[in-house]
């Protein structure tokens, strides 16, 4: 009889459904881990997307989620595909989101949610699950992202679904059905953090009138308390890539790192902004992007050297697609694989080396070098080896404002003037008409006067 109770079970459990968790570890997705296996009868599946946040090893977070009742759980490395596959591209777009935010939440979405993709085709399971809120921006970009690499897997929210809707309710439903709650006071923040920089939220910040207090900076020192002495750094650029800080050459992985600590250190990279949300309305945040600021702005200086008046103007334009493409979560998209192909050809030219100079949260680019450059010396010179042809301008400008002087003729300026001076003209010559006709009147009267007294 129990063998056969077994057999039931085994059959029972076999034709359960799989569902892949992106899990962090923390409360919210760790009550989501066995509220999918209590409440939906699913057998879940933990994934652990390492993108370069503070838990560099999470393989604790593998096991906790094998704790609770997963069936399987993967902590997988992305730091190198996600800086490599993913951030090369922003730089090359000088990605900033409303010209401040560098994505580093946006950009890690599409890679986070390939793996979760490709673990539940691995497992054969038909969900899928996250543990974003039903007001943020991320919730669009895993479920876009997700649909355009498998339109027929089906997502689910639990945030959107439960009825815990607030953190002591989430911990008794936890103590209740056996998951480990933390033992610290809540965070009065939400943090997101990978190697492109940290996002901070929520608590006093919702008020965009509240100045940051100190405690939510982490990587970057107080500017007040930075170095007293200025430090300079050097970042080498081949085809818009960085490949080099301060003459050694390094994976892109380690030259991010690297310079999130040397910017940090002079407290480089805070950023205060109210954004424009996906979802319609305006959320006040903060970043700390020491590294991700310090090679866009790097990277934007070599463009001015190495790119054409017109396709750097162009670019610009360009460059704010991209990044409100990738911010309302459409990367894997036609749009954003177009925009990519034009920033790639723009970026052929994009070798050398920019200087830049930190200090006190500060970054000044102090020079910029390069075997492209478009920079011509001889032509830009007012000294000695002057080649600038000053003789062809005159015709040049003749050219440029042929436009101007024929709208002025007809619609600006000029015209006005024919007109005022038309009107002019025409109250002068009915002033002389009038005086014309009194001087005969008056001569009229003369002639009638002389004509009655010689009678």
């Amino acid at each position: 009889m129990s063998n056969f109770t077994n057999s039931e079970q085994n059959k029972k459990n076999s034709e359960k459904q799989k569902v892949v968790l992106a899990y962090s570890g923390g409360l919210d997705t760790s009550v989501m881990c066995k509220w999918l296996q209590v409440e939906k009868g699913l057998d879940v599946v933990a994934i652990c997307g390492n993108v370069g946040q503070d838990e560099a090893n999470l393989e604790w977070v593998k096991q906790k989620a094998l704790g609770m009742g997963a069936i399987a759980s993967e902590a997988v490395d992305m730091r190198e595909e996600y800086a490599n596959d993913v951030i090369t591209h922003a730089i090359a777009a000088n990605a900033l989101y409303e010209g401040t935010y560098p994505l580093l939440s946006a950009l890690s979405r599409p890679i986070i949610s390939k793996h979760i993709v490709e673990i539940a085709h691995k497992y054969g399971a038909a969900y899928v699950a996250h543990g974003c809120t039903g007001k943020g921006n991320d919730q669009v970009r895993f479920e876009t992202s997700i649909h355009a690499l498998d339109p027929d897997i089906k997502v689910l929210a639990p945030v959107r679904e439960w009825d815990l809707h607030t953190r002591e309710e989430e911990m008794a439903w936890a103590a209740k059905h056996g998951v480990p709650v933390p033992t610290t006071a809540a965070k009065p923040y939400s943090i997101d953090d990978n190697l492109w920089g940290r996002a901070i939220e929520c608590g006093v910040l919702e008020d965009p009138w509240a100045e940051p207090p100190a405690d939510i900076w982490t990587m970057t020192a107080d500017p007040k308390d930075a170095p007293d002495e200025a430090e300079e750094i050097i970042v080498a650029f081949e085809s818009g890539k960085p490949i080099a800080l301060n003459g050694k050459r390094m994976p892109l992985l380690d030259l991010i790192t690297s310079l999130n600590d040397v910017c940090g250190k002079h407290g480089y990279g805070r950023i205060d902004m109210v954004e424009n949300r996906v979802v319609g309305i305006k959320s006040h945040e903060c970043y700390e992007c020491p590294a991700s600021l310090a090679l866009i702005n790097m990277h934007k200086a070599l463009e001015t050297l190495c790119l054409d008046h017109d396709t750097l103007h162009y670019k610009e334009g360009i460059d704010s697609k991209w990044a409100e493409t990738v911010y309302d979560g459409l990367w894997y998209s036609p749009l954003r694989l177009a925009l990519d192909a034009f920033c790639s050809s723009a970026q052929v030219f994009v070798t050398g080396e920019v200087r830049a100079k930190l200090y006190k949260g500060s970054l000044v680019v102090t020079g910029r070098r390069s075997n492209y450059a478009l920079y011509d010396y001889n032509l830009a010179t007012y000294g000695d080896g002057d080649t600038f042809d000053r003789s062809a301008s005159a015709g040049f400008i003749a050219l440029h404002s042929l436009p101007s002087r024929t709208w002025s003729r007809v619609q600006g300026p000029a015209s006005m003037l024919v007109a005022e001076k038309a009107e002019a003209a025409a109250a002068v010559a009915q002033l002389d008409r009038a005086n014309l006709v009194e001087v005969s009147h008056t001569s009229q009267s003369k002639d009638g006067s002389e004509k009655y007294r010689s009678a």
